[in-house]
């Protein structure tokens, strides 16, 4: 698991994640300095880190065709970058829910939100970087569980922000428009719960 070639695979799903944790700086920025007037600018600058993550993504994928052996098995590369990929492109898919639904000013408990997709995509990096040592890490189980917790939290705080939009808001349409913002900010945190699942699940294949 030392050598260059191999090394390549676990250095591809850290860059993968940093592209994941970037999006979602990028998101909580723009929410938490929200102007309607700006928020062109923010899907060209979020479309750019999801582009980079795209090409990384090729990347990994164009080496595993011509590799005869891979630390993990093929599968699970396969799986664990798509999985690192989509966390990017659903953070993406906020800010374009938000642009598609004209929004004009963000809802406290949506930055709360957006407040444990930053947690989790952290914690999701820190993993990574310690999955290269999987059959030996003391902190490797510890970073799934922070996420697996993280996962938990973030559905405690869509229940209290859908419960809080009922019974605060009396336009029909920003319930609608606000109810599928939240989902979508706890898809960002489900994604990331999944690559932390494969990731758990490659532990035990080559325990």
């Amino acid at each position: 698991m030392g050598s260059k070639q191999n090394s390549f695979y676990f250095d591809n799903f850290i860059a993968c994640a940093d592209y994941s944790r970037k999006a979602a700086q990028l998101l909580d920025k723009g929410m938490r300095q929200f102007d309607p007037a700006q928020i062109g600018d923010m899907i060209e600058e979020m479309h750019e880190v999801e582009h980079a993550g795209d090409e990384k993504k090729h990347e990994l994928l164009n080496v595993l065709a011509k590799a005869f052996i891979t630390p993990i098995e093929r599968e699970d590369i396969i799986l664990l970058g798509q999985n690192i990929d989509e966390v990017t492109d659903k953070i993406e898919d906020v800010l374009l829910r938000m642009y598609c639904n004209n929004i004009k000013s963000v809802r406290p408990d949506a930055l709360e939100l957006v407040a444990v997709v930053i947690e989790c995509c952290n914690e999701l990096k820190e993993m990574l970087e310690e999955f290269p040592r999987f059959k030996n890490s003391k902190k490797l189980h510890e970073k799934i569980v922070n996420i697996n917790t993280l996962e938990e939290k973030a559905d405690q705080l869509f229940i209290s922000s859908m419960r809080n939009l009922h019974t605060t808001c009396d336009d029909p349409v920003m319930i609608i428009v606000w109810r599928e913002i939240y989902i979508y900010l706890e898809k960002c945190v489900d994604a990331c719960e999944h690559v932390a699942d494969t990731v758990e699940s490659v532990i035990m294949k080559n325990s």
